[in-house]
């Protein structure tokens, strides 16, 4: 075999092993029901705050826990726990993405793998709308 022959296919090998590791590894998109049916599998779930429901956090005891009640795009309400302290403003975001899975009924979400879509600080068509932002890992 000439080397170009080798050369060539051990980038194609490189690349299939690249894009193997980079399908097992992502998450898609979905709602609570399918990541109940599919337990320990992660899942993006957009979805609003029930903000008629408390939050769940108790500095004294955990700071570390923090949890609240987010109806994904289907309607259906799941308990969600993030593993970090409240994001700041938290109770003024339009919309949530939670990245995690379903653990025990209720499903956790990992530090930094909470985003928020801000309200927009403009009015009406006078500039951009809220856009999502990745909560800082302190």
């Amino acid at each position: 075999m000439k080397k170009t022959h080798i050369i060539a296919i051990v980038v194609i090998a490189i690349l299939l092993g690249v894009i193997v590791s980079t399908i097992s590894d992502s998450s898609t998109y979905a709602s609570f029901s399918t990541a109940i049916d599919n337990q320990g599998d992660t899942y993006h779930v957009v979805g609003k705050l029930n903000r008629e429901k408390d939050f769940i956090y108790n500095p004294a005891q955990n700071a570390n826990v923090f949890g609240f009640y987010l109806i994904d795009n289907e309607g259906k309400e799941m308990k969600v726990l993030y593993n970090d302290t409240k994001p700041q403003d938290f109770e003024k975001s339009e919309q949530v993405v939670v990245i995690g899975k379903v653990v025990e009924g209720e499903f956790r979400v990992a530090k930094g793998d909470l985003l928020m879509k801000c309200p927009s600080k403009y009015n009406g068509n006078q500039g951009p709308q809220g856009e999502f932002v990745r909560v800082p890992q302190s």
